[in-house]
This record gives structure tokens, C-alpha cells and sequence, in this order.
């Protein structure tokens, strides 16, 4: 969660954007942006999706999800 966190502060700052505007990008209150970046409420899908949209960015970097080509993945555990 802390590196959604930096990220989406980061990214925000690095585009001179204000809570606010990036909150107007969402269709959301600023108060409720300010939560997002503060770890204090998940953010919905739709905003991840519209934040990768809008900062052309992949939803494994704001979520830090990019396996490492180095370590030996995990196989998928099926649960049938």
C-alpha cells in the first residue's frame, strides 16, 4: 500500500497537480483524494483505471505489482 501511496502522491507532484484537481480528473471531492493519498480509504477501480489513463502510466506500476524477471514465480494455486 505505501508504494501505491508514493506513487500517486509522486506522480501528482511531478505533474504540478493540486489534491484538487486531480480530485476533478476523478469526478470526487478533494477531501476523499486526500484519503486515497493518505492510505486512509482504497481507492475504487474505476479511479485506478482512470488515473493510469490520465498519467499514462500501467496499473503494475501505481500498484507495484511488475514481477521480477530474476526470482522464480510462484505457480497459481487452483482453488476447485
Amino acid at each position: 500500500m505505501d508504494h501505491f501511496i508514493n506513487r500517486i502522491r509522486g506522480l501528482r507532484e511531478d505533474n504540478d497537480l493540486t489534491q484538487a484537481q486531480v480530485a476533478a480528473v476523478l469526478g470526487t471531492s478533494q477531501t476523499m483524494y486526500a484519503r486515497y493519498e493518505r492510505g486512509a480509504n482504497e481507492m475504487p477501480i474505476r479511479h485506478l483505471i482512470t488515473l493510469c489513463k490520465f498519467y499514462n502510466v500501467s496499473a503494475d506500476y501505481l500498484l507495484d505489482t511488475m514481477p521480477d524477471p530474476h526470482k522464480k514465480q510462484k505457480k497459481a494455486q487452483h482453488f476447485c
